[in-house]
């Protein structure tokens, strides 16, 4: 036969009701994603709204705002994803700009050189020599510049176009705060 210890026995059952019901409370008091948290804006009823007015005010206000900016945050998060995927093949390419423009300038060089040479001092393999390093350092310069500058440009462009993306969910969060408020409801982001 089993020998029960009563005692021990009603101690775990104690523990294992009491630990079902404290995570049950966790569980209920737990906060649920809102549409307003999803945007880093935290709302406050303050005229006593439960969750599901205040989850049917969030989407009325989300819709109003939408309307009214003519931007929707969650499209915007997607074109900020794909901004930044251009920007970063953008930035290779203007990384590779004036990309082998040293050799080119060389060879330019070295023959323009050589044709000089010639005519002036009736040595073209030394004409040639000087005209190669001179034609490939002036080149290389031009190529690091060009480089510089399309780098520039890029990150320019990328800057404005994370402005431009970053006032429209301001302005979203603006509208969308002020429609809010005006249910009766604290907010800020």
């Amino acid at each position: 036969m089993f020998d029960f210890d009563s005692g021990k026995l009603g101690a775990y059952l104690l523990v294992a009701v009491i630990s079902t019901c404290v995570c049950a409370t966790a569980q209920a008091q737990a906060p649920s994603q809102t549409l307003a948290s999803t945007m880093d804006v935290y709302v406050f009823p303050t005229d006593k709204q439960d969750s599901a007015q205040q989850s049917k005010d969030e989407a009325d206000c989300y819709s109003w705002a939408e309307t009214n900016t003519g931007s929707d945050p969650f499209e915007l998060s997607k074109e900020q994803q794909a901004a930044q995927q251009q920007g970063q093949a953008d930035m290779a390419a203007a990384q590779q700009t004036g990309a082998g423009s040293g050799v080119r300038g060389a060879v330019v060089g070295g023959a323009t050189g050589a044709l000089i040479g010639g005519i002036a001092s009736d040595d073209a393999g030394k004409g040639a020599v000087w005209g190669a390093a001179i034609g490939g350092i002036a080149a290389r310069r031009r190529g690091m510049a060009a480089q510089q500058n399309a780098v520039q440009q890029t990150q320019a462009q990328q800057q404005g176009q994370e402005q431009s993306l970053a006032t429209q969910m301001d302005n979203f969060k603006k509208a969308f705060s002020v429609c809010l408020e005006a249910k009766q409801y604290m907010v800020k982001y």
